[in-house]
């Protein structure tokens, strides 16, 4: 008996570490050098903070008041806002983010809002690929609330990745999120359930928005999409929200998936870049949206660019190679490249 116990834990070591030398950008020797978190877990009624430090995983009781644990969805369509910023498709680059919203005068050297009464607008996709997730999830949660006490609005859209990591498909986290998994012995998609603090923000948030004469949303809205559902963006983002509690087996028994979930659907449709689409095409879906333009992400440039004499903007700017990235500024009707340094370029 003593051997099996010897045989099991020399294997979970080894599985540990091995996972800790693969596809990080700074590998972990040893766990003496991992830490992650925190995770904040809700528990009969309470708030529990965990965190793995030097590769030791410590809990404690937070003051039932420090979080909120119920999270009211914003509204879907705003007006009469001055300054709007967008990007896309942050993939766990944290500090290239950061750098982005710095040195652009979103956030500060303390990494708090200065964007005063602007929005700003997270056109999804901070899941997945790179190994600071929790980091920027953190972070804009906490730029959310701030945003919201200066008059201004912080927008998270959930993108394809989002929905992948809340329906458990788990095929692009990081290695980094392997190790912390196994410490924490729990599904990397535990770590954002209902039952946590994040986990509740994340299911609060829409997926397709309005800001003035623009719609905001990830992959972007096919003809094929309007066709079959019309455009309520209320109600559907209250069904994509209502979707993330529902199988994909549930889901794929009807045309459902296929409609909110295929390739023609607000997350993952390419359409604007790779259909072949005539600006008469463009032209009528911004008629039935009842908008002049649509802000994507989901399909990579190397900088913010423009489609159809500016009636689509693309703001995925391969943030998630981690060594350049832009966003967009929507001031007065007139539409700007933010460059990493700050640079303001008109379109």
């Amino acid at each position: 008996m003593k051997n099996s116990y010897l045989i099991i834990f020399i294997v979970t070591i080894f599985s540990i570490t091995s996972v800790m030398g693969q596809g990080t950008d700074e590998p972990f020797l040893d766990l003496t050098n991992f830490s992650d978190g925190p995770y904040v877990f809700i528990s009969n009624n309470k708030l529990i903070e965990k965190k793995i430090l030097n590769g030791k995983v410590t809990s404690k009781v937070l003051e039932p008041t420090r979080y909120d644990t119920i999270f009211t969805p914003q509204k879907s369509t705003y007006k009469n806002v001055e300054n709007i910023a967008a990007l896309s498709d942050i993939h766990g680059q944290y500090d290239l983010a950061i750098e982005i919203l710095k040195n652009n005068d979103i956030i500060d050297s303390n990494l708090d809002w200065i964007f005063g009464k602007g929005h700003l607008v997270i056109v999804g996709d901070v899941f997945d690929r790179g190994p600071k997730i929790n980091e920027m999830l953190w972070l804009l949660f906490k730029l959310e609330i701030q945003a919201k006490e200066n008059g201004g609005r912080l927008h998270f859209l959930l993108g394809n990745h989002e929905y992948m990591v809340l329906h458990k498909d788990l095929r692009y986290v990081h290695d980094r999120y392997k190790v912390s998994t196994k410490l924490l012995g729990l599904a990397y998609d535990e770590l954002y359930s209902n039952e946590t603090i994040i986990g509740r923000w994340l299911r609060s948030k829409s997926t397709i928005i309005k800001i003035n004469n623009s719609i905001f949303v990830h992959g972007g809205v096919s003809e094929e999409f309007i066709t079959k559902n019309g455009i309520d963006l209320s109600n559907t983002n209250q069904i994509m929200r209502s979707s993330i509690q529902r199988s994909k087996q549930e889901m794929k028994s009807t045309d459902f998936y296929k409609t909110y979930y295929g390739k023609k659907s607000l997350i993952w449709y390419r359409g604007y870049f790779y259909d072949n689409l005539v600006d008469t095409d463009i032209s009528k879906i911004l008629t039935q949206v009842n908008s002049e333009h649509i802000v994507v992400g989901h399909c990579s440039n190397e900088k913010v660019v423009q489609l159809y004499d500016h009636k689509i903007f693309g703001v995925d700017s391969s943030i998630k190679k981690g060594t350049y990235g832009e966003l967009l500024f929507i001031k007065n009707k007139q539409f700007y490249r933010g460059t990493l340094d700050g640079k303001q370029v008109k379109f």
